[in-house]
């Protein structure tokens, strides 16, 4: 693999290393009592709202950065868009180390929303990668390069924290700082990396014809695209689902079976594991043999049966377990999902398909975070079963919406045939 395809995979693993760094870490520190973040005496349930208050504005931030920065890569260029992206990305970092610093709810939050404006780089790595691929069939394993560092970056993030705010491991010099400090670091070398070895893959720059009303348009734009409509909506609603189970995962298990920072941790990275597995070893095979929309399908009853597993289990050791099915199906899912919307657009198109996706994704990721966050404190299960809702309700879009000639024949084996 070329240096400038692996930084295209770095963005997206930093991108999601981000995620599950922020989770343990913002958890902990609002929401275990020994910490002096908060006033000691703060309620569970005010604490609950300031979690969800802080990864909803992050997510909703990333709505409005995503909607508008991944449809001017499809103007300025992948290289530019992305650079702005990480440049941003570091501001946050640093934005965020401050606040813990000073232990500045506000502080954090900013950093939260500067970081979540310019998260955009994932679809534009996605339309990057996607503009490199030759045919069908390496584009489809270009999605599971990118399923793959979307899972390292799942088991990385949690894997830092664990490790750098360990005082067990690093004695004195363990701080949550520094988990910070080190995704920084890293962030610092994606972006020379994108600088001196990517390639600008994007064939032709055009006039910025759009201004800061793309925002709002880019979700609307999708009625002008039927077969997009259709797929935006199971997308939506499965998206919804994981994150439903994935955001409130580390809130879930220290509430129910009392879970430190480290045990948190570590079930993120079995997360990751199963993310990993699936795309890398599954997914590859499953799409050859089996039809999308079967796919689809099968993997979301999958993800909405392990999610009520998950819910009923009483026994601490088998969450580490359950998660297992959920993030593997997911990992099948997801990059089936993105196969599919590649299909619908030409390649001038690429980066405003790409970010529907993960306007999408952050508009659900952001809602349930504010709702969750107010919704868990009086009943930790709940989030789990709106989970289980959206993926039912997937389910009933596929039965219906994908019934569609248009929809079928974005499957190359059905165009064969």
């Amino acid at each position: 693999m070329n240096i400038s395809r692996f930084a295209l995979l770095m963005v997206v693993f930093i991108d999601i290393m981000g995620q599950g760094l922020m989770y343990p870490l913002i958890s902990s520190i609002l929401l275990d009592t020994s910490r002096t973040f908060l006033p000691h005496d703060m309620p569970e349930a005010a604490r609950e709202v300031r979690y969800g208050i802080v990864i909803g504005l992050f997510f909703i931030s990333w709505f409005f950065g995503a909607a508008f920065i991944s449809k001017l890569s499809d103007y300025i260029g992948r290289k530019t868009g992305i650079i702005i992206c990480l440049t941003g990305m570091l501001t946050g970092y640093m934005l965020t180390i401050l606040a813990l610093m000073t232990s500045s709810f506000v502080l954090l939050v900013v950093g939260r929303i500067v970081a979540g404006f310019t998260a955009g780089n994932q679809p534009i790595a996605q339309a990057a990668l996607i503009d490199m691929a030759s045919g069908p069939e390496e584009k489809g394993r270009f999605m599971g390069y990118i399923a793959a560092a979307a899972a390292g970056g799942l088991m990385g993030g949690p894997i830092i924290v664990g490790v750098l705010g360990s005082t067990a491991l690093l004695g004195s010099f363990a701080s949550l700082q520094l988990p910070a400090y080190f995704a920084a670091f890293i962030v610092l070398i994606n972006l020379l990396l994108i600088q001196f070895y990517f390639k600008e893959t994007l064939k032709k720059r055009r006039k910025i014809d759009f201004g800061l009303s793309e925002v709002f348009l880019t979700l609307w734009r999708v009625a002008k695209h039927p077969v997009v409509a259709r797929l935006s909506g199971v997308f939506f609603f499965a998206v919804l689902g994981l994150n439903c189970f994935f955001i409130f995962l580390d809130n879930y298990v220290h509430s129910k079976f009392g879970f430190g920072t480290f045990s948190s941790s570590a079930i993120l990275v079995v997360a990751g594991a199963a993310m990993a597995f699936g795309s890398t070893v599954l997914l590859g095979p499953v799409l050859e043999r089996f039809s999308q929309i079967r796919i689809v399908t099968v993997t979301v009853i999958i993800m909405a049966a392990s999610l009520a597993l998950f819910i009923w289990n009483p026994v601490p050791a088998l969450s580490f377990v359950l998660v297992i099915p959920i993030l593997c199906a997911f990992s099948i899912t997801y990059p089936t999902l993105l196969l599919m919307f590649s299909e619908t657009v030409d390649e001038t198109e690429q980066g405003w398909v790409m970010g529907v996706t993960i306007a999408l994704f952050t508009l659900g990721s952001g809602s349930i975070s504010l709702i969750g966050g107010l919704t868990m404190a009086t009943d930790r299960d709940l989030p789990f079963l709106i989970g289980i809702a959206a993926f039912v309700v997937a389910l009933i879009l596929v039965a219906t919406a994908w019934r569609s000639h248009a929809v079928v024949q974005l499957d190359p084996k059905n165009r064969k045939a």
